[in-house]
């Protein structure tokens, strides 16, 4: 779940009123200003409301007489921002559990007041209950209208470009929001008219729709079907397992030689699950309880993380002595071959491809994954200087100030190139795995070094659903700009809070950035407090014999987030315990780290021929066993950097670009 959600740092007081069934089929009016009730029962003016006690500024609103052959009355609304005003304010309107699913526009009539002046452009926002989040946190859908002017235009919205919801039940409440970077007119005011939800026969493209690559649908229709496709699958691999488990006897009892071992056998799978032809790792293959090739389960695609990370394990396997020099540069060579042959958007690579055909299987561009696929490029073309021209040539391609929001000042989670529309949420929190391609960005000089900043370290007291109030929530000055600092605690351990608590959150980061080295007295200290609380709860409180929360697998199937509840903003539950979080904390805290690894194999079936299955169920000691490309990698990058000294990372710091940045990190104390 994003943390843009928490970033409209917009106070509106919870609303009364009602909204009652449409008029007709086609429209639902939510309000059209002729008198204090409208035409739909049970809408009255008290269902609209400010707060004007807002630190921006001051609103209000009233009815007012119009000229308008349409109409006799229209919301009249004014807003003044005071002088240096950061934070957004505006109108809301309750909508208490709407349902909108048979609508597919918002309509609305608009125009600016020239004589007090306007802002030509205003947010537009619904908001529903989180569905099973905490009691208060609402999920939003929003775009922006532009374009507003002294006339009366009709504006029709496509509800599907306001990415934030899903579906289209239960509305709590919509709004008309003012942003002051968006707003260059310190004052102004608006005439708002029939506000209403439409349905037109045309809601346009959605986030949902899918990609059909035409050459794999044909190939698997010339097969006989997907399942068909299997057995012609499994021979583009290059290797399987020959056993379902490794008993934890068979295992080297000195650590070294255990994390070793644990090495090679993590990049044999990697190296196995890879496709033969185009050196891409597939993202997932399932065992159910068997290695039986027509038991399992591979599938044939992958995403730009796995790609970026991929081209790490090669590095990590050739600084390990897993493979030799000339190895490691045919494979890199080979996904760099593939790379360039993918299609893209603007440079950038799509967030999903079939690795049998190379065709993309998204819309999505994503700033995470992305950042992800640099930080390969940036490492290897640290680590094999032949490969370093054609490495950088996709590295100089990508603009990252496309992501960039300069009106927040945040990154956002990405761009559906089908719409053409930017996802809704930005990643607003400091503490995520998103922060490193903040640095990448920052570092290329795509977005300015303010952005660091405006990523929240906590939050508000007034957010009163998160998993408890910030300590010490008070204005800090670094590098000359001001931000809220702040820290949660638990028995007296201090940290800056992740989203959900999990250690991918926490320390997928490090696994190329050395941020114990580089930023002791912040991210490097939070990483400490982190990794001894992910243990200490686990054991302690939980009563777990084994830690490491992190999103993985479900040992019943499919796949879940878990974290510990009080690390995050929001929280994940608790559930299912993965060894690559126990593996993430070797840089960390090695020794209790590889307790842990010893423990997660001695007790539960849970090491196989290619290394560690995904998760394990502590109480029920059930297994899930799959193997992630993801997850994989993190366990053997994290083993590089822990048994040869760094050595991902000092690749990943010696880059121009990170160079640029390395300064910034070690300014900032978190406590």
């Amino acid at each position: 779940m994003s943390t843009a959600l928490l970033q409209q740092t917009i106070i509106f007081s919870m609303l009364l009123g009602s909204v009652w069934p449409a008029l007709s089929a086609s429209s639902l009016i939510l309000h059209d200003f002729e008198r204090f009730a409208s035409p739909t029962p049970g809408i009255t003016m008290s269902a609209w409301t400010t707060d004007p006690d807002l630190p921006s500024g001051r609103i209000s609103y009233r009815l007012e007489p119009v000229q308008r052959e349409e109409s006799r009355q229209a919301l009249y609304l004014q807003y003044h921002f005071n002088s240096g005003a950061t934070e957004a304010m505006g109108w809301q309107l309750s909508l208490p559990d709407l349902d909108a699913s048979a609508y597919d526009h918002l309509e609305l009539w608009i125009r600016g007041d020239e004589q007090t002046g306007f802002a030509k452009t205003l947010k537009l926002q619904f908001k529903q209950p989180l569905a099973g989040g905490p009691f208060g946190l609402l999920r939003q859908g929003s775009t922006v209208v532009e374009g507003i002017t002294r006339d009366w235009q009709r504006f029709q919205v496509p509800l599907r470009w306001m990415s934030g919801i899903e579906d289209w039940g239960h509305l709590r409440q919509f709004a008309l929001v003012l942003q002051p970077c968006r707003s260059p007119v310190i004052q102004g005011a608006y005439w708002l008219d029939d506000l209403a939800l439409v349905k037109t026969g045309q809601p346009g493209p959605s986030i949902y729709d899918r990609v059909i690559p035409p050459r794999k649908t044909a190939w698997e229709t010339a097969l006989g079907g997907k399942e068909a496709t299997q057995p012609h699958i499994h021979a583009r691999l290059t290797g399987w397992p020959e056993r379902l488990i490794v008993p934890a006897t068979e295992l080297p009892r000195n650590d070294q030689a255990f994390l070793a071992q644990l090495a090679r056998d993590t990049w044999r799978g990697l190296a196995a699950f890879s496709d033969r032809e185009h050196g891409l790792p597939l993202d997932t293959v399932r065992f159910n309880s068997s290695i039986a090739p027509e038991r399992a389960w591979v599938g044939d695609y992958t995403n730009v993380t796995n790609i970026g990370l991929y081209l790490i394990d090669i590095i990590a396997a050739r600084e390990l002595e897993l493979i030799d020099p000339h190895e490691a540069r045919e494979r890199l060579s080979r996904t760099l071959d593939s790379l360039e042959q993918l299609e893209t958007w603007q440079g950038f690579f799509f967030n999903y491809y079939d690795t049998t055909t190379l065709e993309r299987t998204s819309h999505f561009v994503s700033f995470v994954d992305s950042a992800w696929l640099s930080a390969g490029l940036i490492v290897a073309r640290n680590a094999l200087p032949e490969l370093a021209e054609r490495c950088t040539r996709l590295i100089d391609r990508e603009d990252y100030g496309i992501f960039y929001d300069p009106v927040d000042q945040l990154m956002m989670h990405g761009y559906y190139v089908h719409l053409p529309h930017r996802a809704e949420f930005n990643y607003g929190l400091l503490y995520s795995e998103a922060r490193l391609g903040s640095l990448i960005a920052i570092g290329k000089g795509e977005v300015p070094e303010e952005h660091w900043y405006r990523m929240a370290r906590t939050f508000p007291r007034y957010f009163d659903w998160q998993s408890q109030s910030p300590k010490q929530r008070v204005k800090r000055t670094v590098n000359g700009y001001a931000f809220p600092g702040g820290y949660y605690a638990w028995k007296k351990l201090k940290f800056v809070p992740s989203w959900g608590g999990s250690l991918f959150e926490a320390l997928m980061p490090m696994l190329v950035l050395d941020e114990q080295r580089y930023a002791p007295a912040s991210l490097g200290r939070n990483a400490v407090a982190h990794t001894e609380i992910q243990r200490r709860f686990a054991l302690e409180h939980l009563g777990y014999p084994v830690w490491g929360l992190s999103p993985s697998s479900k040992p019943i199937g499919g796949y879940g987030e878990f974290g510990v509840r009080i690390l995050g903003v929001r929280g994940y539950r608790a559930g299912a315990v993965t060894p690559h979080a126990a593996a993430l904390a070797l840089m960390v805290d090695p020794a209790a780290a590889t307790a842990n690894l010893r423990q997660l194999a001695q007790r539960y079936p849970v090491y196989g021929d290619f290394g560690f299955y995904d998760a394990v169920d502590p109480q029920t000691g059930q297994v899930a066993y799959n193997y992630l490309a993801l997850d994989q990698s993190m366990i053997l990058i994290a083993l590089a950097n822990h048994l040869k000294n760094g050595v991902i990372q000092r690749y990943f710091a010696a880059d121009p670009i990170i160079q640029q940045v390395l300064p910034l990190l070690d300014a900032e104390r978190f406590f």
